[in-house]
């Protein structure tokens, strides 16, 4: 018997350390072999514990507590599950994974990412030694370019072509470098796969510095990702150790160094000329293209740049063809896709799907629809350079096309969903602050197109829109889509655009009427007491930190308005349904 332990960050954040310990002060050694492993995509479930018999699953369980080793403990030992199994997941909750299909994240959640056996027991490391003995960097590219496999961190490029564009350069060195400074909002994607299967991306990088002809790798990872990087940091070194990374790899003649750089968290470095001049120790500014990074990259040398999931697809390709890879997905989007499902979902965590699967699919499906059975309203997809996708577009089809009809992108993976609590104007200036504070200033359209787009949205959300504010967004959207030198700049004012277009009523509201339909936008909303239904319980008067509510016991009760700060605690805990908000 194994019971492993799920120590991703987001196990980690819920306790999973914790557990971990106390089923090591219960004596778990005694009767079964302990063990962790990284993130299973179940966040809504952490922290999970895993229970093995000869290697297949015999119990999952779930929201596991310190408190709770003791009776794992006694079920293992005696065979009786009884105990434990208001722990143990739910068919319904099991759904999550079996709908799903997983190549980038095929062991997360099942080996354990300190250990290289383990991913070598999982047919780790038998890609690149097919690639290094049996073929050709020109073979691989072609596998590649069969298998129809796009870049994944949102431009949707094809792979083959930036590979075979640094093969095809003659300058020396060439360097590889693996784009992991995921900073959208919402979006946890590449952390996932580094924590928990650090081996598959060193494997898919070794292979693509293979097919250019790279001799030294990059890890460029963000460094609020402490646990990614140590974990990272760890596999390097098994990787060479082994013989795996180094001089002479697998007596092929072929060598790669690979190592980490922790970048300062800056959302333009997701940019990869932005990254390569942060790489370089200086601000991270993006250059001018061309000369494209496959003709002067880093140093100035040519260099490929592809993000984390894009690699993590890799070794399966070269195991199992780039025809079984291209079975998957539409005819102009192969393959699976991750995704970070996030906000007012019932089910949120990790999820990857085959491409041509609808958003109703993930939302309703596997993420089990929405938090408290309210209505959906709608889901950003693509971060801060997406746009917001709305309810009577559910069945949109995820592939890059049929997303970028939309005014959406597919970006690298983050799907954030709301429900009709969420102010679609406070959603564009979120987003809008966001990328404002993000720019890098280099060019003018973006530094302060950005800032006089949040200014408006800012009014408009205080109460303070003038006709006209509507068409000057739109105007400022497209001139800083036309002028930005960046796809930071050219896709910001996508989050307003698509507010605008799929729900201009609210905007309307917020300037002519001075109203907030989704009753978020404080300054926008007032606060009164309806006498008929007031009974005089005192409990809004005794939840008030500010003193705005006056009466006596068993009278009605009123609000000053002068004094409300909108705090809304009165309307949550009336009873009787007597505060109003408008």
């Amino acid at each position: 018997m194994k019971i492993v332990v799920g120590q991703g960050s987001c196990g980690i954040a819920a306790g999973a350390q914790k557990v971990y310990n106390a089923l090591e002060n219960a004596g778990v050694q005694n009767v079964a072999e302990l063990g962790v492993t990284g993130c299973i995509g179940m966040c809504w479930l952490e922290p999970i514990v895993d229970i093995y018999e000869n290697g297949k699953l015999l119990h999952r369980l779930c929201k596991v507590q310190p408190d709770d080793a003791k009776n794992i403990v006694e079920a293992v030992k005696t065979g009786d599950f009884e105990a434990v199994k208001q722990l143990c997941i739910t068919e319904d909750d099991a759904s999550f994974l079996e709908q799903q299909t997983r190549i980038a994240l095929r062991h997360c959640g099942i080996i354990d990412p300190n250990d290289i056996d383990g991913y070598i027991g999982a047919d780790g490391y038998q890609a690149i030694e097919k690639v290094l003995k049996t073929m050709t960097p020109e073979q691989v590219i072609e596998e590649i370019k069969v298998s129809g496999l796009a870049g994944r961190g949102g431009a949707g490029f094809p792979t083959w072509f930036k590979w075979n564009a640094a093969r095809q350069e003659k300058s020396e060195p060439k360097y590889l470098i693996c784009n992991a400074d995921e900073g959208d909002p919402g979006a946890f994607m590449d952390r996932a796969v580094i924590e928990s299967d650090p081996h598959n991306l060193i494997e898919g990088m070794l292979i693509g510095a293979y097919a250019i002809g790279a001799a030294e790798a990059i890890v460029y990872v963000r460094a609020e990702y402490p646990l990614a990087i140590e974990r990272l940091t760890a596999a390097i070194k098994q990787a060479e150790e082994r013989g795996y990374l180094g001089e002479n790899i697998l007596g092929t003649g072929f060598s790669l160094k690979m190592r980490i750089k922790a970048g300062a968290g800056a959302f333009v470095c997701g940019e990869e000329t932005a990254l390569i001049e942060s790489l370089e120790g200086n601000r991270g500014m993006p250059r001018l293209k061309p000369p494209f990074p496959a003709q002067a990259g880093y140093w100035l040398q040519p260099s490929n740049i592809n993000n984390v999931e894009t690699f993590a697809n890799v070794p399966w390709i070269l195991l199992n063809g780039g025809a079984a890879f291209a079975k998957m997905g539409t005819e102009t989007s192969k393959g699976t896709k991750v995704f970070a499902l996030t906000g007012k979902i019932k089910r949120g965590g990790l999820v990857e799907i085959p491409m041509g699967k609808t958003l109703r699919d993930v939302i309703f499906g596997i993420g089990g629809g929405i938090k408290d059975d309210k209505a959906f309203k709608a889901v950003q997809m693509g971060g801060p350079s997406g746009g917001c996708i709305p309810a009577d577009l559910l069945d949109t089809v995820i592939d890059y096309k049929a997303l970028a009809a939309t005014g959406a992108i597919m970006g690298s993976g983050g799907m954030v969903v709301m429900d009709e609590s969420t102010c679609m104007v406070s959603m564009a200036k979120f987003f809008l602050d966001f990328t404002a504070k993000e720019s890098c200033g280099k060019c003018v359209h973006c530094r302060i197109g950005t800032k006089r787009m949040l200014e408006i949205l800012t009014r408009i959300t205080e109460g303070n829109g003038k006709p006209g504010d509507i068409e000057l967004l739109e105007e400022l959207c497209y001139a800083i889509k036309d002028g930005a030198l960046c796809g930071l700049g050219q896709t910001a004012p996508n989050p307003v655009l698509t507010t605008i277009k799929y729900f201009k009523d609210e905007y309307e509201a917020h300037i002519h009427d001075k109203t907030c339909p989704a009753k978020e936008c404080t300054d926008l909303l007032q606060y009164t007491i309806d006498k008929d239904k007031c009974v005089g319980c005192t409990m809004c008067a005794k939840k008030c930190p500010v003193g705005a509510i006056h009466g006596e016991v068993k009278h009605p009760h009123e609000i000053d308005s002068e004094i409300c700060i909108k705090c809304g605690q009165c309307y949550k805990v009336c009873r009787f349904g007597a505060v109003n908000v408008r």
